[in-house]
């Protein structure tokens, strides 16, 4: 059995927007990012994790085997997933000993192109069969003021999982007067286009289901007064990033 301990916020069992088919979805503790309508926020600090081993978790997901059929599987998401990328892999390489379908759910902020982390990070890859890549901004100062993080290394990624030939799926959240702009909607739209592997792009319209969530903590909720997205304006930035354009549609 494995000595390493995954510190996890929750468990879902029905899982039905994290990957493809019915999921068992995995949300990790911690985050380095700190996105200003992040509607975990719980995952960053004020909760006390679940603590767990790969074999544990893993056998704790295998009873809901059942509901996967030929297309569900494990999902593993956040907080940040690749932040604990050791144990992400050892849950995952359990799971394709036994041809389970494995997706990761992450932003990418922990990727970096150093030997020593590409060599744990390529070991991932191998039994990762999806990665659905959160892209927040393309512009790198934009992303900064949204993220408290830069995106170079995220762009990074991308490229890299496209040079492997990994699957991807992009996903954008779409806040009116935040992440809409036109002109950063087509630089990011021109760079998912040069990307190889990517199958679907989802526009995710803003929500303020996590803002009990902030007022739990005992947190200032960062954008209070931004409004959801009409159905116009969603469907403008879907025209924009030509997400039916993509052989896996939303």
């Amino acid at each position: 059995m494995s000595n390493l301990i995954g510190k996890i916020n929750k468990l879902e069992t029905f899982g039905l927007v994290d990957g493809p088919g019915v999921r068992y979805v995995v949300f990790l503790q911690g985050c380095s990012m700190k996105c200003k309508y992040c509607h975990n926020p719980e995952t960053w600090y004020g909760s006390a994790p679940i603590e767990m081993t790969p074999e544990q978790l893993y056998k704790k997901a295998l009873r809901y085997k059942t509901y996967w059929k030929n297309n569900g599987g494990i999902t593993v998401s956040g907080g940040e997933a690749l932040l604990q990328l050791d144990f992400v892999t050892e849950l995952f390489e359990l799971a394709k000993k036994d041809g389970i379908h494995t997706a990761i759910d992450t932003s990418g902020n922990p990727f970096k192109m150093n030997e020593e982390y590409l060599e744990k990070f390529n070991r991932l890859m191998r039994v990762t069969d999806l990665f659905i890549l959160d892209l927040k901004e393309i512009n790198n100062k934009k992303h900064i003021e949204l993220t408290s993080q830069p995106n170079d290394n995220i762009l990074q990624m991308a490229q890299y999982l496209s040079k492997n030939n990994k699957k991807m799926w992009i996903r954008h959240v779409l806040v009116p007067n935040l992440t809409d702009n036109e002109a950063d909607l087509k630089k990011m739209d021109e760079f998912i286009r040069s990307l190889n592997t990517v199958t679907r792009v989802e526009v995710l319209p803003y929500h303020t289901l996590g803002v009990p969530k902030w007022e739990k903590l005992g947190r200032k909720y960062p954008l209070e007064g931004y409004k959801i997205p009409t159905k116009e304006q969603i469907t403008k930035a879907e025209d924009i990033l030509r997400v039916d354009s993509f052989p896996e549609k939303a």
